[in-house]
Protein backbone atom coordinates (compact mmCIF):
# COMPACT_ATOMS: atom_id res chain seq x y z
CA UNK A 1 0.00 0.00 0.00
CA UNK A 2 1.38 3.42 -0.98
CA UNK A 3 2.33 5.78 1.81
CA UNK A 4 -0.54 8.13 2.67
CA UNK A 5 1.47 11.29 2.12
CA UNK A 6 2.32 10.65 -1.53
CA UNK A 7 -1.02 12.01 -2.77
CA UNK A 8 -2.38 13.71 0.34
CA UNK A 9 -4.22 17.01 0.38
CA UNK A 10 -2.92 18.84 3.45
CA UNK A 11 -4.81 21.80 4.91
CA UNK A 12 -2.72 24.44 6.64
CA UNK A 13 -4.30 25.83 9.79
CA UNK A 14 -2.97 29.14 11.06
CA UNK A 15 -4.16 28.54 14.64
CA UNK A 16 -4.65 32.12 15.83
CA UNK A 17 -6.88 32.81 12.80
CA UNK A 18 -8.89 29.60 12.34
CA UNK A 19 -11.51 29.50 15.11
CA UNK A 20 -11.73 30.96 18.62
CA UNK A 21 -13.43 28.76 21.22
CA UNK A 22 -12.80 30.82 24.37
CA UNK A 23 -13.88 34.27 23.17
CA UNK A 24 -10.58 36.13 23.51
CA UNK A 25 -10.41 37.05 19.83
CA UNK A 26 -7.57 34.65 19.07
CA UNK A 27 -7.98 31.21 17.53
CA UNK A 28 -7.10 28.17 19.63
CA UNK A 29 -6.85 24.38 19.64
CA UNK A 30 -10.41 23.81 20.87
CA UNK A 31 -11.61 26.01 18.04
CA UNK A 32 -9.86 23.71 15.57
CA UNK A 33 -11.32 20.61 17.20
CA UNK A 34 -14.80 22.12 17.07
CA UNK A 35 -14.46 22.71 13.30
CA UNK A 36 -13.08 19.30 12.30
CA UNK A 37 -16.46 18.45 10.76
CA UNK A 38 -15.96 21.26 8.25
CA UNK A 39 -12.52 19.96 7.33
CA UNK A 40 -13.82 16.42 7.02
CA UNK A 41 -16.59 17.58 4.69
CA UNK A 42 -14.07 19.56 2.67
CA UNK A 43 -12.22 16.32 2.04
CA UNK A 44 -8.68 17.00 3.25
CA UNK A 45 -6.39 14.16 4.32
CA UNK A 46 -4.22 15.92 6.86
CA UNK A 47 -3.71 19.14 8.79
CA UNK A 48 -0.58 21.19 9.20
CA UNK A 49 -0.87 23.32 12.34
CA UNK A 50 1.16 26.50 12.59
CA UNK A 51 3.33 26.80 15.71
CA UNK A 52 1.46 26.37 18.97
CA UNK A 53 4.41 25.77 21.29
CA UNK A 54 5.06 28.02 24.30
CA UNK A 55 6.35 31.33 22.95
CA UNK A 56 6.59 35.05 23.74
CA UNK A 57 4.85 35.47 20.33
CA UNK A 58 7.33 38.02 18.98
CA UNK A 59 7.02 36.28 15.61
CA UNK A 60 3.64 34.62 16.16
CA UNK A 61 5.04 31.42 17.61
CA UNK A 62 8.13 31.03 15.44
CA UNK A 63 10.12 32.07 18.50
CA UNK A 64 9.78 28.98 20.68
CA UNK A 65 10.54 29.06 24.40
CA UNK A 66 9.48 25.46 25.17
CA UNK A 67 9.13 22.83 22.45
CA UNK A 68 7.31 20.41 24.75
CA UNK A 69 4.57 22.76 25.95
CA UNK A 70 1.51 24.40 24.36
CA UNK A 71 1.30 28.16 24.63
CA UNK A 72 -1.62 29.17 26.91
CA UNK A 73 -2.82 31.43 24.10
CA UNK A 74 -3.86 28.26 22.25
CA UNK A 75 -4.78 25.98 25.14
CA UNK A 76 -3.14 23.08 26.91
CA UNK A 77 -1.32 19.86 26.18
CA UNK A 78 -4.61 18.07 26.92
CA UNK A 79 -6.31 20.19 24.23
CA UNK A 80 -3.67 19.09 21.73
CA UNK A 81 -4.14 15.44 22.71
CA UNK A 82 -7.90 15.82 22.23
CA UNK A 83 -7.40 17.41 18.80
CA UNK A 84 -5.13 14.61 17.63
CA UNK A 85 -7.56 11.91 18.76
CA UNK A 86 -10.58 13.69 17.26
CA UNK A 87 -8.82 14.28 13.94
CA UNK A 88 -7.70 10.67 13.71
CA UNK A 89 -11.26 9.54 14.40
CA UNK A 90 -12.24 11.39 11.19
CA UNK A 91 -9.36 9.92 9.22
CA UNK A 92 -7.42 13.21 9.25
CA UNK A 93 -3.70 13.15 10.05
CA UNK A 94 -2.06 15.90 12.12
CA UNK A 95 1.33 17.47 11.39
CA UNK A 96 2.98 20.23 13.39
CA UNK A 97 5.18 23.19 12.54
CA UNK A 98 8.68 22.46 13.84
CA UNK A 99 11.17 25.33 14.26
CA UNK A 100 14.75 24.04 14.68
CA UNK A 101 16.74 26.91 13.15
CA UNK A 102 16.38 29.15 16.18
CA UNK A 103 14.79 29.40 19.59
CA UNK A 104 13.25 32.29 21.46
CA UNK A 105 15.63 34.43 23.46
CA UNK A 106 13.43 33.34 26.40
CA UNK A 107 14.29 29.66 25.88
CA UNK A 108 16.13 28.24 28.95
CA UNK A 109 19.10 27.35 26.77
CA UNK A 110 19.60 30.91 25.58
CA UNK A 111 19.05 32.46 28.97
CA UNK A 112 21.65 30.14 30.47
CA UNK A 113 24.01 30.96 27.58
CA UNK A 114 23.87 34.67 28.36
CA UNK A 115 24.39 33.99 32.06
CA UNK A 116 27.24 31.52 31.55
CA UNK A 117 29.65 33.86 29.79
CA UNK A 118 32.36 33.55 27.16
CA UNK A 119 33.64 30.13 26.16
CA UNK A 120 30.95 28.22 28.05
CA UNK A 121 29.28 25.01 26.79
CA UNK A 122 25.96 26.86 27.00
CA UNK A 123 27.10 29.49 24.51
CA UNK A 124 28.41 26.77 22.19
CA UNK A 125 24.78 25.80 21.46
CA UNK A 126 24.34 29.15 19.67
CA UNK A 127 26.57 31.39 17.56
CA UNK A 128 28.32 33.74 19.97
CA UNK A 129 31.27 35.75 18.63
CA UNK A 130 33.44 38.61 19.79
CA UNK A 131 32.76 41.90 18.07
CA UNK A 132 35.19 43.74 15.82
CA UNK A 133 37.13 46.85 16.67
CA UNK A 134 39.39 47.52 19.66
CA UNK A 135 36.46 47.43 22.07
CA UNK A 136 34.39 44.78 20.24
CA UNK A 137 31.65 47.29 19.60
CA UNK A 138 31.13 46.39 15.93
CA UNK A 139 29.22 43.28 14.79
CA UNK A 140 31.35 40.23 13.87
CA UNK A 141 30.41 40.57 10.18
CA UNK A 142 28.11 42.47 7.82
CA UNK A 143 25.34 39.89 7.47
CA UNK A 144 21.80 41.27 7.39
CA UNK A 145 18.70 39.76 9.01
CA UNK A 146 15.68 38.71 6.96
CA UNK A 147 13.44 41.04 8.96
CA UNK A 148 15.83 43.97 8.49
CA UNK A 149 18.89 45.32 10.26
CA UNK A 150 22.02 43.48 11.36
CA UNK A 151 21.97 39.75 12.07
CA UNK A 152 23.96 40.36 15.26
CA UNK A 153 22.89 41.55 18.71
CA UNK A 154 25.24 42.27 21.60
CA UNK A 155 24.73 40.97 25.12
CA UNK A 156 25.98 42.14 28.46
CA UNK A 157 28.30 39.73 30.22
CA UNK A 158 27.45 38.40 33.69
CA UNK A 159 29.45 41.25 35.24
CA UNK A 160 27.34 43.81 33.34
CA UNK A 161 30.02 44.80 30.83
CA UNK A 162 29.30 44.92 27.06
CA UNK A 163 30.09 41.48 25.76
CA UNK A 164 29.81 39.12 22.83
CA UNK A 165 27.39 39.17 19.93
CA UNK A 166 24.98 36.42 18.91
CA UNK A 167 23.72 35.63 15.41
CA UNK A 168 20.06 35.65 14.36
CA UNK A 169 18.82 35.09 10.81
CA UNK A 170 15.48 36.64 11.73
CA UNK A 171 14.59 38.90 14.68
CA UNK A 172 16.92 39.59 17.60
CA UNK A 173 14.50 37.61 19.78
CA UNK A 174 15.20 34.51 17.62
CA UNK A 175 18.84 33.47 18.21
CA UNK A 176 20.06 30.81 15.78
CA UNK A 177 21.19 27.45 17.10
CA UNK A 178 24.60 25.98 16.29
CA UNK A 179 23.74 22.75 14.49
CA UNK A 180 27.39 21.72 14.40
CA UNK A 181 27.05 21.12 18.16
CA UNK A 182 25.87 17.51 18.78
CA UNK A 183 23.87 18.59 21.83
CA UNK A 184 21.49 20.46 19.54
CA UNK A 185 20.68 17.44 17.39
CA UNK A 186 20.22 15.22 20.45
CA UNK A 187 17.76 17.68 21.99
CA UNK A 188 15.66 18.13 18.87
CA UNK A 189 15.53 14.41 18.12
CA UNK A 190 14.08 14.02 21.60
CA UNK A 191 11.54 16.79 20.89
CA UNK A 192 10.40 14.87 17.80
CA UNK A 193 9.95 11.73 19.89
CA UNK A 194 7.92 13.65 22.48
CA UNK A 195 5.33 14.59 19.85
CA UNK A 196 5.47 11.33 17.92
CA UNK A 197 4.68 9.52 21.18
CA UNK A 198 1.54 11.67 21.43
CA UNK A 199 0.36 10.55 17.99
CA UNK A 200 1.53 13.37 15.73
CA UNK A 201 1.86 12.17 12.13
CA UNK A 202 4.69 14.42 11.01
CA UNK A 203 6.36 17.80 10.98
CA UNK A 204 6.80 20.70 8.59
CA UNK A 205 10.32 21.92 9.27
CA UNK A 206 10.54 25.71 9.20
CA UNK A 207 13.50 27.31 7.37
CA UNK A 208 14.77 23.78 6.89
CA UNK A 209 17.67 24.52 4.58
CA UNK A 210 19.21 27.27 6.74
CA UNK A 211 20.35 25.33 9.80
CA UNK A 212 24.06 25.43 8.92
CA UNK A 213 25.96 28.71 8.57
CA UNK A 214 29.54 29.14 7.40
CA UNK A 215 31.37 28.94 10.78
CA UNK A 216 33.97 31.47 9.59
CA UNK A 217 31.22 34.11 9.27
CA UNK A 218 33.05 36.12 6.57
CA UNK A 219 31.76 39.40 5.22
CA UNK A 220 29.85 39.11 1.95
CA UNK A 221 29.46 41.67 -0.84
CA UNK A 222 25.77 42.27 -0.19
CA UNK A 223 25.50 41.25 3.45
CA UNK A 224 23.75 37.97 2.63
CA UNK A 225 24.54 35.04 4.93
CA UNK A 226 26.50 32.04 3.65
CA UNK A 227 24.31 28.98 4.22
CA UNK A 228 25.77 25.73 2.80
CA UNK A 229 23.02 23.60 1.22
CA UNK A 230 24.88 21.44 -1.29
CA UNK A 231 25.06 17.67 -1.36
CA UNK A 232 27.96 17.58 1.11
CA UNK A 233 26.58 20.13 3.59
CA UNK A 234 26.31 18.91 7.21
CA UNK A 235 22.66 19.94 7.06
CA UNK A 236 21.86 16.66 5.30
CA UNK A 237 23.22 14.71 8.24
CA UNK A 238 20.64 16.46 10.41
CA UNK A 239 17.79 15.27 8.22
CA UNK A 240 19.13 11.75 7.99
CA UNK A 241 19.06 11.69 11.78
CA UNK A 242 15.51 13.07 11.82
CA UNK A 243 14.46 10.43 9.29
CA UNK A 244 15.77 7.65 11.51
CA UNK A 245 13.61 8.99 14.33
CA UNK A 246 10.53 9.12 12.09
CA UNK A 247 11.11 5.65 10.68
CA UNK A 248 11.25 4.18 14.17
CA UNK A 249 7.51 4.85 14.51
CA UNK A 250 4.65 3.06 12.71
CA UNK A 251 2.18 4.78 10.41
CA UNK A 252 4.39 6.52 7.86
CA UNK A 253 5.35 9.54 9.98
CA UNK A 254 6.75 12.28 7.76
CA UNK A 255 9.08 15.23 7.56
CA UNK A 256 8.34 18.12 5.22
CA UNK A 257 11.09 20.65 4.62
CA UNK A 258 10.43 24.30 3.88
CA UNK A 259 12.93 25.89 1.55
CA UNK A 260 12.99 28.68 -0.95
CA UNK A 261 16.03 27.21 -2.70
CA UNK A 262 16.06 26.13 -6.34
CA UNK A 263 14.62 22.83 -7.48
CA UNK A 264 17.96 21.03 -7.64
CA UNK A 265 18.82 22.01 -4.07
CA UNK A 266 15.34 21.10 -2.83
CA UNK A 267 15.72 17.62 -4.33
CA UNK A 268 18.83 17.01 -2.23
CA UNK A 269 16.70 17.08 0.92
CA UNK A 270 14.36 14.49 -0.61
CA UNK A 271 16.88 11.74 -1.19
CA UNK A 272 15.60 8.36 0.06
CA UNK A 273 17.22 8.65 3.50
CA UNK A 274 16.20 12.28 4.16
CA UNK A 275 12.76 13.92 4.27
CA UNK A 276 9.69 12.71 2.38
CA UNK A 277 8.29 16.01 1.09
CA UNK A 278 9.38 19.58 0.44
CA UNK A 279 7.09 22.55 0.88
CA UNK A 280 8.25 24.21 -2.32
CA UNK A 281 7.49 27.64 -3.75
CA UNK A 282 7.68 27.13 -7.51
CA UNK A 283 3.93 27.48 -8.02
CA UNK A 284 3.74 30.35 -5.53
CA UNK A 285 5.97 32.38 -7.80
CA UNK A 286 4.43 31.29 -11.09
CA UNK A 287 2.21 33.78 -12.87
CA UNK A 288 -1.32 32.58 -13.79
CA UNK A 289 -0.44 31.89 -17.41
CA UNK A 290 0.39 28.76 -19.35
CA UNK A 291 4.16 29.29 -19.91
CA UNK A 292 4.89 30.17 -16.27
CA UNK A 293 2.86 27.29 -14.87
CA UNK A 294 4.36 24.83 -17.33
CA UNK A 295 7.90 25.86 -16.43
CA UNK A 296 7.17 25.51 -12.69
CA UNK A 297 5.59 22.09 -13.15
CA UNK A 298 8.30 20.77 -15.48
CA UNK A 299 11.24 21.84 -13.35
CA UNK A 300 9.70 20.54 -10.11
CA UNK A 301 8.78 17.15 -11.57
CA UNK A 302 12.19 16.76 -13.21
CA UNK A 303 14.22 17.66 -10.15
CA UNK A 304 12.21 15.46 -7.81
CA UNK A 305 12.11 12.65 -10.35
CA UNK A 306 15.89 12.45 -10.37
CA UNK A 307 15.88 11.42 -6.70
CA UNK A 308 12.64 9.43 -6.84
CA UNK A 309 10.79 11.94 -4.66
CA UNK A 310 7.16 12.95 -4.53
CA UNK A 311 6.44 16.52 -5.61
CA UNK A 312 4.45 18.84 -3.38
CA UNK A 313 2.29 21.60 -4.89
CA UNK A 314 1.57 24.89 -3.12
CA UNK A 315 0.12 28.25 -4.20
CA UNK A 316 -0.68 29.87 -0.83
CA UNK A 317 0.55 29.90 2.75
CA UNK A 318 0.83 32.17 5.77
CA UNK A 319 3.93 33.92 4.42
CA UNK A 320 2.65 34.83 0.96
CA UNK A 321 0.16 37.27 -0.52
CA UNK A 322 -3.05 35.32 -1.17
CA UNK A 323 -3.34 34.03 -4.72
CA UNK A 324 -6.62 35.83 -5.43
CA UNK A 325 -4.76 39.09 -4.90
CA UNK A 326 -1.55 37.97 -6.62
CA UNK A 327 -3.43 36.75 -9.67
CA UNK A 328 -5.36 40.00 -9.88
CA UNK A 329 -2.12 41.99 -9.99
CA UNK A 330 0.31 40.49 -12.46
CA UNK A 331 3.01 42.89 -11.28
CA UNK A 332 3.29 40.70 -8.17
CA UNK A 333 5.49 38.11 -9.90
CA UNK A 334 9.20 37.69 -10.39
CA UNK A 335 12.26 37.81 -8.20
CA UNK A 336 13.81 35.33 -5.83
CA UNK A 337 11.97 33.96 -2.82
CA UNK A 338 12.51 35.73 0.47
CA UNK A 339 11.02 34.02 3.55
CA UNK A 340 7.93 36.05 4.23
CA UNK A 341 6.87 37.35 0.82
CA UNK A 342 6.68 41.04 1.52
CA UNK A 343 3.85 43.20 0.29
CA UNK A 344 4.89 46.78 -0.25
CA UNK A 345 3.11 49.69 1.40
CA UNK A 346 1.61 50.68 -1.97
CA UNK A 347 1.22 47.47 -3.95
CA UNK A 348 -0.89 48.92 -6.77
CA UNK A 349 -4.41 48.11 -7.98
CA UNK A 350 -5.86 44.61 -7.80
CA UNK A 351 -8.63 43.19 -9.99
CA UNK A 352 -10.16 40.79 -7.46
CA UNK A 353 -12.71 39.42 -9.94
CA UNK A 354 -9.96 38.49 -12.42
CA UNK A 355 -7.80 37.16 -9.60
CA UNK A 356 -10.66 34.96 -8.42
CA UNK A 357 -11.24 33.50 -11.89
CA UNK A 358 -7.55 32.69 -12.24
CA UNK A 359 -7.37 31.26 -8.72
CA UNK A 360 -10.27 28.94 -9.54
CA UNK A 361 -8.49 27.78 -12.69
CA UNK A 362 -5.16 27.23 -10.94
CA UNK A 363 -6.96 25.30 -8.19
CA UNK A 364 -7.92 22.62 -10.71
CA UNK A 365 -4.34 22.50 -11.99
CA UNK A 366 -2.96 22.25 -8.44
CA UNK A 367 -5.32 19.49 -7.31
CA UNK A 368 -4.79 17.36 -10.41
CA UNK A 369 -0.98 17.28 -10.43
CA UNK A 370 0.65 14.03 -9.28
CA UNK A 371 1.84 14.28 -5.69
CA UNK A 372 0.76 16.02 -2.51
CA UNK A 373 -1.10 19.34 -2.44
CA UNK A 374 -1.24 21.96 0.30
CA UNK A 375 -4.15 24.33 0.86
CA UNK A 376 -3.95 27.35 3.14
CA UNK A 377 -7.01 28.14 5.24
CA UNK A 378 -9.29 30.55 3.41
CA UNK A 379 -7.88 29.58 0.02
CA UNK A 380 -10.94 27.38 -0.41
CA UNK A 381 -13.11 30.45 0.23
CA UNK A 382 -11.29 32.65 -2.28
CA UNK A 383 -10.26 35.14 0.38
CA UNK A 384 -8.20 38.08 -0.91
CA UNK A 385 -5.32 39.69 0.93
CA UNK A 386 -6.35 42.56 3.19
CA UNK A 387 -3.83 45.26 2.34
CA UNK A 388 -5.57 48.25 3.91
CA UNK A 389 -5.26 47.28 7.57
CA UNK A 390 -4.76 50.35 9.75
CA UNK A 391 -1.08 50.70 10.55
CA UNK A 392 -1.85 50.60 14.27
CA UNK A 393 -3.20 47.06 13.82
CA UNK A 394 -0.13 45.57 12.16
CA UNK A 395 1.54 42.79 14.17
CA UNK A 396 4.17 41.37 11.83
CA UNK A 397 7.70 42.28 13.04
CA UNK A 398 8.60 43.02 9.42
CA UNK A 399 6.61 46.28 9.66
CA UNK A 400 8.77 47.79 12.39
CA UNK A 401 12.09 46.26 11.32
CA UNK A 402 11.67 47.49 7.74
CA UNK A 403 11.16 51.05 8.95
CA UNK A 404 7.49 50.89 7.87
CA UNK A 405 8.52 50.12 4.29
CA UNK A 406 6.78 46.71 4.11
CA UNK A 407 3.47 45.88 5.71
CA UNK A 408 4.50 42.27 6.17
CA UNK A 409 2.26 39.22 6.22
CA UNK A 410 -0.72 40.27 8.34
CA UNK A 411 -2.87 40.72 5.24
CA UNK A 412 -2.95 36.98 4.55
CA UNK A 413 -3.53 36.06 8.20
CA UNK A 414 -6.92 37.65 8.85
CA UNK A 415 -9.26 35.39 10.90
CA UNK A 416 -11.47 33.00 8.93
CA UNK A 417 -15.10 34.11 8.35
CA UNK A 418 -17.54 31.36 9.30
CA UNK A 419 -21.07 32.79 9.36
CA UNK A 420 -23.22 35.89 9.68
CA UNK A 421 -23.28 39.25 7.92
CA UNK A 422 -20.81 41.26 10.00
CA UNK A 423 -17.50 40.77 11.83
CA UNK A 424 -16.42 38.65 13.62
CA UNK A 425 -18.39 36.33 11.29
CA UNK A 426 -18.62 33.50 13.82
CA UNK A 427 -14.86 33.30 14.28
CA UNK A 428 -15.20 34.46 17.89
CA UNK A 429 -17.80 35.68 20.33
CA UNK A 430 -15.63 38.75 20.83
CA UNK A 431 -16.06 41.60 18.33
CA UNK A 432 -12.38 42.49 18.85
CA UNK A 433 -10.35 39.92 16.93
CA UNK A 434 -6.55 39.93 16.97
CA UNK A 435 -6.60 41.31 13.42
CA UNK A 436 -9.72 43.18 12.23
CA UNK A 437 -11.98 41.49 9.68
CA UNK A 438 -13.37 43.48 6.73
CA UNK A 439 -17.12 44.04 6.46
CA UNK A 440 -16.90 43.06 2.78
CA UNK A 441 -16.31 39.42 3.70
CA UNK A 442 -20.02 38.81 4.38
CA UNK A 443 -20.34 37.05 1.01
CA UNK A 444 -17.20 34.96 1.65
CA UNK A 445 -18.22 33.18 4.84
CA UNK A 446 -18.37 29.40 5.00
CA UNK A 447 -22.11 29.69 5.62
CA UNK A 448 -22.68 31.81 2.51
CA UNK A 449 -20.47 29.73 0.24
CA UNK A 450 -21.90 26.36 1.27
CA UNK A 451 -25.29 27.63 0.09
CA UNK A 452 -23.88 28.84 -3.25
CA UNK A 453 -23.32 26.16 -5.93
CA UNK A 454 -21.05 28.54 -7.81
CA UNK A 455 -18.82 29.47 -4.87
CA UNK A 456 -15.10 28.83 -4.48
CA UNK A 457 -15.85 26.52 -1.54
CA UNK A 458 -18.21 24.43 -3.64
CA UNK A 459 -15.53 24.17 -6.32
CA UNK A 460 -12.95 22.93 -3.81
CA UNK A 461 -15.36 20.46 -2.22
CA UNK A 462 -16.29 19.07 -5.63
CA UNK A 463 -12.64 18.92 -6.68
CA UNK A 464 -11.54 17.05 -3.56
CA UNK A 465 -14.44 14.60 -3.86
CA UNK A 466 -13.50 13.88 -7.47
CA UNK A 467 -9.82 13.57 -6.55
CA UNK A 468 -10.76 10.70 -4.26
CA UNK A 469 -13.10 9.11 -6.83
CA UNK A 470 -10.96 9.48 -9.96
CA UNK A 471 -7.77 7.66 -9.03
CA UNK A 472 -5.77 9.24 -11.84
CA UNK A 473 -6.06 12.69 -10.25
CA UNK A 474 -3.04 13.30 -8.07
CA UNK A 475 -1.68 9.82 -8.80
CA UNK A 476 -1.59 9.13 -12.53
CA UNK A 477 1.28 9.12 -14.98
CA UNK A 478 1.82 12.70 -16.09
CA UNK A 479 1.90 13.48 -19.84
CA UNK A 480 1.91 16.93 -21.48
CA UNK A 481 -0.52 17.57 -24.31
CA UNK A 482 1.53 19.20 -27.05
CA UNK A 483 0.66 21.22 -30.13
CA UNK A 484 -1.73 23.67 -28.46
CA UNK A 485 -1.73 27.46 -28.43
CA UNK A 486 0.81 29.14 -26.15
CA UNK A 487 -1.89 30.33 -23.75
CA UNK A 488 -3.34 26.83 -23.21
CA UNK A 489 -1.96 24.50 -20.54
CA UNK A 490 -3.01 20.85 -20.91
CA UNK A 491 -1.82 17.52 -19.55
CA UNK A 492 -3.11 13.98 -19.12
CA UNK A 493 -3.06 11.84 -15.99
CA UNK A 494 -3.19 8.13 -16.78
CA UNK A 495 -3.71 5.32 -14.28
CA UNK A 496 -5.05 1.77 -14.78
CA UNK A 497 -6.80 2.57 -18.03
CA UNK A 498 -8.31 5.78 -16.66
CA UNK A 499 -7.33 9.11 -18.22
CA UNK A 500 -8.22 12.58 -17.00
CA UNK A 501 -7.19 15.51 -19.15
CA UNK A 502 -6.64 18.87 -17.45
CA UNK A 503 -7.10 21.90 -19.69
CA UNK A 504 -6.48 25.47 -18.51
CA UNK A 505 -7.28 28.38 -20.85
CA UNK A 506 -5.42 31.60 -20.09
CA UNK A 507 -6.15 33.15 -23.49
CA UNK A 508 -8.62 35.89 -24.30
CA UNK A 509 -11.19 33.71 -26.11
CA UNK A 510 -13.07 30.50 -25.21
CA UNK A 511 -11.60 27.23 -26.52
CA UNK A 512 -12.97 23.81 -27.39
CA UNK A 513 -12.55 20.94 -24.95
CA UNK A 514 -11.50 17.43 -26.01
CA UNK A 515 -14.07 14.67 -26.37
CA UNK A 516 -15.04 13.09 -23.10
CA UNK A 517 -17.04 13.69 -19.95
CA UNK A 518 -16.45 17.05 -18.26
CA UNK A 519 -16.02 16.16 -14.61
CA UNK A 520 -15.57 19.71 -13.35
CA UNK A 521 -14.96 23.20 -14.73
CA UNK A 522 -13.76 26.22 -12.77
CA UNK A 523 -16.18 28.50 -14.65
CA UNK A 524 -19.42 27.70 -16.53
CA UNK A 525 -18.85 26.52 -20.08
CA UNK A 526 -19.84 28.99 -22.79
CA UNK A 527 -21.83 27.04 -25.38
CA UNK A 528 -19.66 24.03 -24.66
CA UNK A 529 -16.42 26.00 -24.77
CA UNK A 530 -13.95 26.57 -21.95
CA UNK A 531 -14.01 30.24 -20.94
CA UNK A 532 -11.00 32.51 -20.62
CA UNK A 533 -9.11 32.14 -17.30
CA UNK A 534 -10.78 28.80 -16.66
CA UNK A 535 -9.81 25.14 -16.33
CA UNK A 536 -11.61 21.83 -16.64
CA UNK A 537 -11.14 18.14 -15.90
CA UNK A 538 -12.27 15.85 -18.73
CA UNK A 539 -12.42 12.06 -18.36
CA UNK A 540 -11.39 10.39 -21.59
CA UNK A 541 -11.33 6.88 -23.00
CA UNK A 542 -8.04 6.36 -24.82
Amino acid sequence: MAEWWRDAVVYQVYPRSFADANGDGVGDLRGITNRLGYLGDLGVDALWLGPVFASPQVDHGYDVADYRAIDPLFGTLADMDELIVAAHARGIRVTLDFVPNHTSDQHPWFRSAVEAGRGSPERARYHFRDGRGPDGSRPPNNWRAVFGGSSWTRVNEPDGSPGQWYYHLFAAEQPDLNWLNPEVLAEFADVLRFWLDRGVDGFRVDVADALIKDPAFPDTPDGSPIIPKGADSPVHGVYRAFRRVLDAYPGDRIGVIETGAGDEVVALFLRPDEMQLAFGFRLVHAAPDAPSLREAIETSLAANGRVGATTTWVTDNHDTTRSVTRYGSRASFGGAYVPGELRAKDAGPVDVAAGTRRARAVALVLLALPGASYLYQGQELGLPNVDDLPEACLHDPIWERSGHTFRGRDGCRIPLPWAGDRPPFGFSTSPKTWLPMPDSWASLTVEAEIADPGSMLTLYRDALRLRHEQRALGRGEFRWVEGLADDILAFDLVLSGETVRVVANFGAAPVALPAGKVLLASSPLEEGLLASDAAAWVRRRI
